[in-house]
């Protein structure tokens, strides 16, 4: 579980987070969702501790991030992994070898043992044996979002963090990786957190969402009541679309 408390955020005197506060859950899809400029890119960049926060507290399983010193944060590190936007696979290197690079680099497992790990992280996000030897720009997007899990994966971790998973990628394929994502999650019991655009991931594994609007928590729910929100900026947001407006009013009769 992560924990954040009141945490603030400025830049150059402006503010940008003003006292964000909510509860992540292990073994849920955490999901932030908001408009672009509100605040919830700098918010997972918080919480991973890729910028420090003016104030407030991020706990992970109690552990207070600010608070911790570098042999600390080192540690921390280990239990964390990331999906990027866009995969960001090393180009040079095999499906494997990017899935082999976190378990050499933080791992003292041997040959062996990380190239069968990392075969088995392979093996659960559902990419053939052929593709493990082929090189990210010889395989689709969605099997790179499916690589790029299994080197998130790779170390174990018990916080999983996922930038904007189904950027680039066709309707079907963001579907499959979304379901990934949340069977991962669940079976593992990792703290997961989505940040998306994409609302299709929304209503389909948002066992947990804030809504982020100029820079506070607007609102929070699930996915399930997010359809029965009286909540204007968050219907305006979610529902944008004329058909998405059309599931809001079914499901609102």
């Amino acid at each position: 579980m992560i924990e954040i408390k009141n945490v603030k955020k400025s830049f150059d005197g402006n503010t940008v987070l003003k006292g964000i506060s909510a509860v992540f859950e292990a073994g849920k899809a955490n999901l932030i969702i908001g408009q672009s400029g509100s605040g919830k890119t700098v918010l997972m960049k918080c919480i991973i501790g890729l910028h420090r926060i003016d104030n407030g507290e991020i706990r992970y399983d109690g552990r207070n991030l600010p608070d911790m010193r570098f042999k600390e944060m080192k540690l921390l590190r280990r239990e964390v992994g990331m999906l990027f936007q866009g995969s960001a696979l090393f180009d040079s290197q095999t499906v494997l070898e990017n899935v082999c690079y976190p378990l050499r680099m933080f791992s003292n497992m041997t040959e062996k043992e990380i190239a069968q790990r990392a075969k088995f992280c392979l093996g659960r996000v559902n990419l053939e044996p052929k593709a493990y030897e082929l090189f990210p720009s010889e395989i689709s997007g969605g099997m790179q979002k499916r690589a790029a899990i299994a080197r998130a994966i790779a170390l174990n971790p018990r916080y999983l963090f996922c930038d904007e998973p189904n950027s680039g990628l066709d309707p079907f394929t963001a579907l499959v990786i979304d379901r990934l994502i949340k069977e991962i999650t669940e079976e593992y019991n990792i703290t997961t957190i989505v940040n998306t655009h994409d609302m299709n991931s929304v209503m389909e594994i948002g066992d947990s969402i804030i809504f982020i609007r100029q820079g506070e928590k607007e609102w929070e729910g699930n996915r399930h009541q997010i359809l029965h929100s009286n909540n204007q900026y968050l219907n305006d947001f979610v529902f944008a679309s004329n058909l998405f407006k059309k599931v809001k009013e079914k499901y609102s009769k």
